[in-house]
């Protein structure tokens, strides 16, 4: 064997020469196996590593997308709740404008009240001083009399006749 071998390359290589049939034999089954992992094993391999780097790339623009659709619905409920401020504040001073309204209408309303209940108390107060001068001047007239006629010891004015 190795004479044959050694006519082929033409130097001896002792151990490391080959030999034809160990040859022709590994190239068959290289070519063999070669074609099994391309035919068979590979494309499913490189099947399950393209729906991985599609479920990761389709994972991260959904995420992506999410991301957006979160950013955009968070912008959304803050406008929302700007506007809901705005409109709380506005009711807040519609509500302040119509107390204030309010008490000032009671107030006037109390201060009408108070005015005509002055004035009804002060024409009784005056009605009733002229009644009691008109009593009390025809009372004073008598008792001056009296006490004028008791001090002087006749009858004096309307008394002497």
């Amino acid at each position: 064997m190795t004479l044959a071998n050694s006519q082929i390359f033409k130097t001896d290589l002792g151990p490391l020469n080959p030999v034809w049939a160990e040859l022709i034999l590994g190239v068959v089954l290289f070519g063999i196996t070669f074609l099994i992992l391309a035919k068979g094993i590979l494309p499913k391999i490189k099947r399950t590593l393209d729906q991985r780097e599609d479920a990761i790339e389709g994972g991260t623009d959904r995420a992506d997308d999410l991301r957006a659709e979160a950013t955009q619905v968070r912008e959304q409920y803050e406008a929302e709740l700007a506007e809901a401020r705005h409109e709380a504040a506005r009711i807040r001073s519609k509500a302040v404008e119509e107390g204030s309204a309010a008490i000032a209408a009671a107030r006037a309303e109390g201060s009408a009240e108070r005015d005509a209940i002055l004035a009804a108390g002060t024409a009784k107060i005056a009605e009733e001083r002229a009644t009691a001068e008109r009593e009390l001047n025809a009372d004073v007239d008598a008792w001056a009399h009296a006490l004028a006629a008791r001090i002087v010891g006749e009858p004096v004015g309307a008394d002497r006749a």
